[in-house]
């Protein structure tokens, strides 16, 4: 549902506009913003973007930046915060990737009803643990066009492992299989520090604390629920289904928090037509600004890669790993 237009911002304008809106996924409203082309005319029909959140779940974040750059260029793009994030309703603490693939299913479904949206053009990007979460959908749903996966993750278990030590690895799965005792027995899962389970590298570490603590309510606990859930989501099982639609990888070659093994496999197991970006150089968020010249030309490189997608230009051409710089 679209809110009264008092609920809609604009700023300079070069500024896109967004307005505020919610929709509905099993049962729990869902709070979201939508950004419109500034020059979409009545009758007019844009592609729609949906744009995937990582493991905290922010609309405000990488969701928003997206969406920024991307309504530029005439796609109608929507960044939501999952169930239990933000605004939205949902047990807190709970951050289960295979609810949240449900919660991507119903913005698509929402962006169904909004004036000016072509509903045969949809598409979706996935950031860190959302990548994994947008291939999972796009491997079920045959309303998603292409798909981007930035950064992402293509097993749940093997990419919370590498951050790891032996020690701190046992004790996780430990607290996990104690837990699930108590939710047998209790009822309730303990939440825990989410960086006791996403243990981050030091240069994402430095950007976390700089710029994402700024977002109200990053950070905030999970449950060992959620890890066990997590532990158990294996997105490159199924990217194969998404066949003959069309992939793109798109992973930092110096990414110590999801190491580039994790887009490897999952490049792997995706069938044609599928293509693979590396951003030589790059970490996992530290080049994560509007203005950066590395994000700047990922947008560029899949807005390439949706129109492709969009004009049935054969993408089975398989790309060698190029750098941006």
């Amino acid at each position: 549902m679209i809110e009264h237009e008092a609920s809609e911002h604009e700023a300079a304008d070069a500024e896109p506009r967004h307005t505020s809106v919610h929709f509905y996924s099993d049962g729990l409203r869902l709070d979201a913003d939508l950004f419109a082309p500034r020059n979409l005319a009545p009758g007019d029909r844009a592609p729609a973007l949906v744009t995937c959140s990582g493991y905290q779940g922010l609309k405000v974040i990488h969701p928003a930046r997206f969406a920024r750059s991307f309504v530029r260029h005439g796609y109608v793009c929507l960044a939501f915060d999952y169930r239990g994030f933000g605004r939205s309703e949902g047990k807190r603490g709970r951050l289960v990737p295979q609810e949240q693939v449900e919660d991507v299913r119903a913005a698509i479904s929402f962006l169904e009803t909004v004036p000016g949206v072509d509903p045969d053009r949809m598409m979706l990007i996935g950031w860190a643990l959302g990548g994994g979460v947008a291939v999972a959908e796009a491997a079920d749903d045959p309303r998603v066009r292409a798909v981007a996966t930035v950064n992402g993750i293509g097993d749940g278990e093997r990419s919370i492992r590498s951050m790891h030590d032996e020690d701190s690895w046992k004790a996780l799965l430990d607290r996990v299989e104690t837990d699930r005792r108590r939710r047998a027995v209790e009822g309730n899962s303990k939440l825990v520090d989410p960086f006791e389970v996403v243990r981050l590298d030091t240069v994402t570490g430095g950007y976390v604390a700089a710029e994402l603590t700024k977002a109200d309510g990053f950070g905030s606990e999970v449950s060992l629920e959620s890890v066990d859930y997590l532990l158990r989501f294996h997105p490159e099982a199924m990217v194969d289904r998404i066949a003959p639609r069309p992939v793109l990888v798109v992973h930092g070659s110096e990414n110590r928090l999801h190491l580039p093994e994790e887009s490897e496999e999952l490049y792997r197991r995706a069938r044609e037509p599928k293509r693979q970006l590396l951003l030589e150089g790059s970490g996992h968020t530290e080049w994560m600004f509007d203005d950066h010249p590395t994000f700047q030309q990922l947008v560029v490189s899949i807005l390439e890669f949706f129109e492709s997608a969009l004009a049935g230009i054969d993408a089975s051409i398989t790309q060698e790993p190029v750098g941006v710089k």
